[in-house]
Order: structure tokens, then sequence, then C-alpha cells
């Protein structure tokens, strides 16, 4: 019975078995906790950025098992949700402004004829 090796093909085949399952109960959650829209919805943010639709699903998931989802969520609870993430995630992001100076008009920096 070695310590290091890498795990055998049987403790790998379950580790995936654990995960899938893992996976088949956060859907599950989710089916029993969004409505048809709002689970289109998701699937559509999920393709384009899935760390996004994944922590939605996450936060989605603890309401639910903290009791705070007394109904289905719609699609337009779904997208107040989503302005309330991107409000947040705006307030901690760093704004940088660019001021052009004044001087010179367009007109000079289009003109090659200067040669």
């Amino acid at each position: 019975a070695g310590g290091g090796g890498p795990p055998s093909a049987e403790a790998a085949a379950e580790a995936a078995a654990k995960k899938e399952e893992q996976e088949e109960q956060r859907r599950l959650m989710l089916v029993s906790v969004l409505d048809p829209s709002a689970r289109e919805r998701l699937n559509r943010i999920a393709i384009v950025k899935p760390d996004k639709a994944r922590s939605i699903e996450n936060q989605l998931i603890q309401m639910a098992q903290r009791g705070m989802i007394k109904q289905k969520i719609d699609e337009t609870q779904l997208i107040g949700m989503l302005e309330g993430i991107d409000k947040k995630a705006d307030a901690g992001r760093t704004k940088i402004t660019f001021k052009r100076r004044g001087g010179g008009s367009d007109d000079e920096e289009d003109d090659d004829d200067d040669w």
C-alpha cells in the first residue's frame, strides 16, 4: 500500500462520480427555485460568463438552503439580482478616466501632406 503515488483508476472514477452527483444535486436545486424563463436566462449567461453564472447559482442555492426563497424566481427577479450583483462589482472596481488635452485640431493630425 504505497502512499504518494497517483490515485488509482478506481479512486479517480469514484471522485468523478461524486462530482457528477454533486452537479446533479445543484441542477435539481436550481430547477426547484427557478422558473423556465429564469433558467434559460442563466444558461445563456453561463455560455458567455461561466464564472458569473456559477456565482449566481451559488447565491441562489444558499438562499434556498436558508429558506429565503418562497416561490420560484422568474426572469424579472433574476434580472434584478443580476443588476444588484453588477452594482456591487462596479463599486469595488477602480475607474480610470482619460482626459484629452486641448490644443491642436484633428485636421493637423490627419494631414499627411507635411512631408
